[in-house]
């Protein structure tokens, strides 16, 4: 019965897609959803941008070892991200009237640099995507026994249909109803095992020392830059992401470009908390699913210990946050590979009606990509931390000092972008003793300053 109703979600999620798509009449509507998006709308879309596996399982399963110190990245750094967009990047950007992020780094530094940034964006979505078809199809096998690899050709090519048709559309419209799933199915969910716990005094007894420990416990170096690492991870590597970058960009305004992105800081670090309450409640009243990989403590929890309804509510929201995440993180890349890679060739002679294609079909060839990496590597938390690793690097400084400091120039920014990466890809291969994303950060902004300071753009 489960199965059934799961099937029919699907269904519904295709119809959409399907129906968005007469709204799509050029690449703006494909991209941007026609900037006609109002505040409600925003804030779903960037609230559910990351709300996806990684919150639900992946951080859930951290949360469980680690305790609070081991979600500052995902939710807390996440939330993060989307304020400092709300604070700082939002209304800058809005004025511009971009498609991408490379748009603003051909205006602000050249067309060099709009080609390299492109390079470096395009690969960070491959694993963001491949971190959701795991997710999904691992629903999929709890549910049905279905094997893994056959989950993910199943959930890649409903999601890329739907996203192939509709493109911001079909995202923007599926988020407002996915929003309500999400918030409604979770909220229950911890009430439901809350009640199940035996009450705070049981759970605080249960709890390990230091479990809701904020700050490092150990006052050295190292613990601190690993604490500052999780902060800035996603916090600010996520920043120069299109996926968020469109969501914020098809609002009908600047102000409500911010005000979407304001109250998306807040729905998140709010909402996230939830299947981190069900993870916690789930663990005192039934120990015996704890396991060495946690990531499917939920869903098993759900599958064991609660009704039809319960399940039916449970799937249904983490479903809907997965795909709403995979299907702009698909969007993201395609429309960088159509606008700044594709059509700086073409110039004025190609049409916009061509260019809709070229980004239609850059979705087949983005998720063809991430379905091989699903064959790689299976830890969901693991993958996005990469994606957003390599924003940071590469991208934020750039982005951050183009639109604040006058005297970034285009040679601070092509050294900031392969140093910051090359950097990052050396660390991460050799212990230098310090976390990969803050020396590969450290590297890129050292980059910026003196490739600036010492060259004449």
């Amino acid at each position: 019965m489960l199965l059934i109703f799961i099937g029919i979600y699907l269904f519904i999620t295709i119809l959409i897609g399907w129906f968005s798509s007469r709204f799509v009449k050029s690449s703006q509507d494909y991209v941007l959803a026609g900037r006609k998006m109002p505040t409600y709308v925003v804030a779903s879309g960037l609230f559910a941008t990351w709300f996806g596996s990684e919150t639900v399982m992946g951080a859930s399963s951290e949360f469980l070892e680690n305790g609070l110190l081991g979600v500052i990245e995902d939710p807390f750094g996440a939330s993060l991200c989307l304020l400092l967009i709300g604070l700082f990047f939002a209304r800058p950007l809005y004025k511009l009237k971009l498609y991408t992020f490379s748009d603003y780094f051909r205006l602000r530094f050249g067309k060099k640099v709009e080609v390299i940034s492109a390079f470096f964006m395009i690969p960070s979505y491959f694993s963001w995507i491949a971190a959701q078809l795991i997710a999904l199809a691992i629903i999929l096998q709890s549910v049905s026994g279905l094997p893994l690899i056959y989950g993910v050709l199943i959930c890649a090519s409903i999601v890329l249909f739907y996203t192939f048709v509709g493109g911001m559309w079909s995202i923007s419209i599926t988020d407002t109803i996915q929003t309500v799933m999400i918030v409604g199915g979770l909220a229950y969910l911890s009430y439901y095992f809350y009640d199940h716990s035996g009450g705070l005094s049981n759970l605080k007894s249960k709890m390990p020392k230091d479990f809701f420990r904020m700050i490092p416990k150990e006052n050295n170096l190292n613990a601190w830059l690993l604490y500052f690492s999780a902060w800035i991870t996603i916090g600010w590597g996520s920043i120069p992401q299109q996926d968020v970058f469109q969501r914020v960009l098809s609002a009908k305004s600047e102000n409500t470009a911010v005000r979407g992105s304001v109250i998306s800081a807040f729905m998140y670090l709010s909402v996230a908390f939830l299947p981190l309450s069900v993870v916690l409640f789930g663990s005192v009243s039934h120990p015996e699913l704890l396991k060495a990989d946690n990531q499917m403590f939920i869903p098993e929890l759900v599958l064991a210990h609660s009704n039809l309804f319960v399940q039916i509510l449970f799937f249904g929201a983490l479903i809907s946050a997965i795909l709403s995440t995979c299907s702009a993180a698909i969007l993201a890349p395609a429309t960088v590979v159509a606008e700044n890679i594709i059509k700086p060739y073409f110039g004025k002679s190609l049409k916009d009606k061509d260019l809709l294609k070229i980004m239609r079909y850059s979705t087949i060839v983005i998720t063809i990509i991430a379905v091989s990496m699903t064959f790689v590597k299976t830890n969901i938390y693991e993958l996005v931390g990469e994606a957003s690793a390599l924003s940071l690097v590469a991208l934020f400084v750039p982005l951050t000092a183009g639109l604040y400091w006058k005297k970034a120039n285009n040679i601070g920014a092509i050294l900031s972008m392969i140093l910051g990466t090359t950097s990052w890809l050396f660390a991460m291969n050799i212990d230098l003793g310090l976390p990969p994303a803050v020396f590969g950060f450290g590297i890129s902004l050292f980059a910026m300053i003196f490739g600036s300071l010492c060259s004449k753009s």
